[in-house]
């Protein structure tokens, strides 16, 4: 194969790896701040409500993204997680 053509191919990959690490930190820090505002909501009684189950569902579905590398995924639905975390504890 000539070298022209194997750079675009080159840059393609490239590109794809760092759009995939481009949420590493920030799903990181979202499920890490997420599982502690979920504890101090249990902590507090809330654990009972319905907007705990969801944020808890969340974060369990945001953990299994992490894993798999799917960091976007992760940000988005720890995010999501913190907002119902805060209904929790706002008793709605």
């Amino acid at each position: 194969m000539k070298a022209w053509i194997c750079l675009p191919m080159i840059a393609l990959v490239l590109a794809g790896c760092a759009g995939k690490t481009a949420y590493r930190d920030s799903c990181a820090s979202q499920l890490d701040a997420a599982w502690q505002e979920l504890d101090l909501a249990k902590a507090e009684g809330f654990a009972g409500t319905v907007s705990y189950s969801k944020a808890l569902s969340l974060l369990t579905a945001a953990k299994t993204q992490q894993q798999f590398e799917a960091y976007e995924g992760c940000t988005s639905k720890s995010e999501r997680a913190r907002f119902y975390i805060r209904e929790s504890r706002a008793g709605r």
